[in-house]
Formats: structure tokens, C-alpha cells, sequence
């Protein structure tokens, strides 16, 4: 067996989620809503599986939803796309992040990757040869500086990948960040695969910024985004990607032998979504941010110390004015024996973590995160 993938350990998401159903728990580690995502998006996937096609649809995705993909972008970014050239369709981002990792590195090549990161990251830059080069942030703000980029990049830096607005930290980078690390990019000639799945899921009128738009990095970048986290459909695995031609030529050709094809009735429903009202995407915005200040706003009064969420599902706590130095054991304590799943954030580390964050979900129902507080006051009681 190839030992990349069976030296692996179980992942810590799918070690608490099981920990979770053991112990009847309240789950805020898992980043999925449970709520069942706009009912007119799930009506359009519905007729388009009784009345339209069910067969392969291109292998780059139905015209519909790429010309969908280049209005959105061009409408909410001021990125204007090709869709014919310049627009792809996967299954799901992770794929999309794999089909890119595997176009664009060579054996031997050195990938600035910054952590905290997705654990996908990590095993498919190694699966295709690539060299990791960490940039580690740190908190509460998670940003990095011109030192730390001139630590991870050489000569023989190829691709950079980078996530904004960042899981697990809920960070959304502003201009001055992402023009930083376009310097980089464009003086070390790498290519950028943008991790933006996000992209829309962002407070407190924070501004995201497209790696794209920044000086230097049109023709050099890969953005990808998620259908499943704008519409919180995150079953529906339909992943967005743009770039240059002579990129997502080469990007189409691993997507070929990993996934071919995406459902044809998920794709329309997509491309109907896409071209929602703008007041969706802010209605959608205002529901998740109030749910993020519910849950902030009962975690501190409680004590915890929580960290700055600017976006995504998610916000951290630091444990350690608790006293506490090992997340993983504290994450483990909450689920076993006050009943609630949370993710340690040095989980999302490949060497030199952070000891004492812990991430939780917010994307979910009043009652459930009312109920999840009601068990973290026990927890904070019995210290």
C-alpha cells in the first residue's frame, strides 16, 4: 500500500464526529449547517433530474453554470472571465484542489503552504512530489509578514497555496496581505492555488479579495470556489474554478482522470443560484453573522477568551487563560464528558502548532448552539 495514505491516521474530524454520536453530543466541530440550504436552489436540482439530462454532461461543466460562474465573479469581484476558456466545473473543491495541485507541481518543486491549513493540503502536494514550505500563523490575528514569506520561498518555489477567508481561524485577509504575497508570487514566478471557498461567507463588511485581482497574479492563479458553502448545500460537492487558459488546460486534464464529470441537475441548480439577487448573498451573510454573535457572545460570557471570526463557519477560542495546554485532551474532555464536539485547531498543523485553540462551528440552529452553551457552562463550572 502506498504509505502516504495508509500511514495516515484517522482524521480528527471523523475521530470527534464519531466521539460525538458515541456520547450523544451537541456537534460544533463538523463545519456543515443544519439547516437544509435554500428551498428554490433545491427545486431547480429537483426538475432538472426529472426533465433534463442525466447523462454526461461535459467534462468541464454545462455551458449554463460556467456562464454563471464568469457573471458572478465579474458581478461580485470585477473579474472578467472567459467562460469557454477560462471556467471549469469539479466535483467539489477538495477535487478541484487536487486536480490543481497535480497539474501544476513537479517532483522536486517547493510548496509554500501556510498553516493552520486544510488538511487535504498537506497530502496531495506530497502525493505529487511537492516539497512543503510552511508559513505558520499565529494568533489572535493570523497574519503574516514579509519575513515569513522570505523563510518559505526560494528559487525553487513553484506553487503557493493559500486559503482566504482561512479554515480553521475564520480570517479574512485584507488587500495589503494579499498583495504581499502577490510580490512574492510574481518575483518567484509561482503559481497560486486560491482556496476561496468562503468567498462569500464573510462579517462585519470585511471586503474578500480575490488573489486574482491583485497586481501581477491574473495569469498566475487558480481560484477555486465551493457552490456547497454559498448555498450551504455542502453534500452537493460542486466546485468552481477559474484561471487562465493555459492553466485550466492543463488543471481540466487531472480533473479528466479524478472525477470527469459533476451531476448535470446539482450544475443547473448551481447556475440558477449563481444569479440569485444580490440580497440574498447579504441576507444569507446577516443570518450566519448573528448566529456567530450568539454563539461568541454566550462563549464569553462564560469565560472563554474568543478570537476574532471575521468569516466562514467558524470561530476560535484560546484555552490557554484556562490554564489549559493541550487542545486535543480538552476537545476530547468537552465531547466525553460534557457533551459537546469541538475540533482542536492543532489538528490543522503539520509541525509547530498551536497548543490551545479550539475551533467551533456556528452554522447551526438557534437551539443547538443555545444547548451547546448550556453544556460548555457545565464544563466551565466543574473546573
Amino acid at each position: 500500500m502506498n504509505p502516504l495514505f495508509a500511514d495516515l491516521p484517522t482524521t480528527i474530524f471523523e475521530t470527534m464526529s464519531s466521539l460525538a454520536r458515541e456520547h450523544q453530543a451537541i456537534n460544533l466541530g463538523q463545519g456543515f449547517p443544519d439547516d437544509p440550504g435554500p428551498a428554490d436552489v433545491r427545486q431547480k436540482a429537483a426538475e432538472a433530474t426529472i426533465s433534463g439530462n442525466n447523462q454526461y454532461p461535459s467534462m468541464l461543466g454545462i455551458p449554463e453554470l460556467r456562464e454563471a460562474i464568469a457573471t458572478h465573479y465579474e458581478r461580485f469581484h470585477g473579474i472578467t472571465l472567459d467562460p469557454q476558456r477560462e471556467t471549469m466545473v469539479t466535483s467539489g473543491a477538495t477535487e478541484a484542489i487536487t486536480a490543481a495541485l497535480l497539474a501544476t507541481i513537479r517532483p522536486g518543486d517547493e510548496v509554500v503552504l501556510f498553516q493552520p491549513m486544510y488538511d487535504s493540503y498537506l497530502p496531495i502536494v506530497r502525493l505529487a512530489g511537492g516539497v512543503p514550505k510552511f508559513v505558520t500563523l499565529q494568533p489572535p490575528h493570523w497574519h503574516f509578514t514579509a519575513a515569513d514569506l522570505d523563510a518559505a520561498f526560494s528559487e525553487r518555489t513553484r506553487v503557493v497555496v493559500f486559503n482566504t477567508p482561512l479554515n480553521p481561524t475564520g480570517t479574512v485577509f485584507p488587500r495589503e496581505q494579499i498583495e504581499l504575497l502577490a510580490r512574492y508570487c510574481v518575483a518567484h514566478d509561482a503559481i497560486c492555488v486560491s482556496d476561496e471557498v468562503w468567498e462569500h461567507i464573510i462579517f462585519d463588511h470585511h471586503e474578500h479579495v480575490p488573489v486574482m485581482s491583485a497586481p501581477g497574479m491574473r495569469d498566475r492563479t487558480i481560484k477555486i470556489g465551493s457552490a456547497g458553502k454559498i448555498f450551504s448545500l455542502t453534500g452537493w460537492k460542486i466546485g468552481l474554478v477559474a484561471a487562465a487558459p493555459d492553466l485550466l488546460r492543463v488543471v481540466s486534464k487531472a480533473h479528466q482522470f479524478l472525477t470527469f464529470t459533476t451531476p448535470p441537475n446539482l450544475q443547473s441548480a448551481v447556475a440558477y443560484g449563481l444569479m440569485k439577487d444580490t440580497s440574498y448573498f447579504t441576507e444569507m451573510r446577516a443570518v450566519f453573522q448573528r448566529s456567530r454573535d450568539r454563539l461568541a457572545g454566550g462563549l464569553r460570557s462564560l469565560g472563554f477568551d474568543v478570537l476574532p471570526s471575521q468569516g466562514t463557519y467558524f470561530l476560535d477560542i484560546d484555552i490557554a487563560p484556562l490554564g489549559e495546554t493541550d487542545d486535543v485532551a480538552f476537545c476530547r474532555r468537552l465531547v466525553e464528558h460534557h457533551g459537546v464536539a469541538t475540533i482542536p485547531v492543532s489538528a490543522f498543523y503539520a509541525r509547530d502548532h498551536v497548543p490551545t485553540v479550539v475551533r467551533l462551528c456556528f452554522a447551526k440552529r438557534d437551539a443547538t448552539l443555545d444547548e451547546g452553551l448550556e453544556r460548555l457552562a457545565g464544563a466551565i463550572a466543574r473546573r
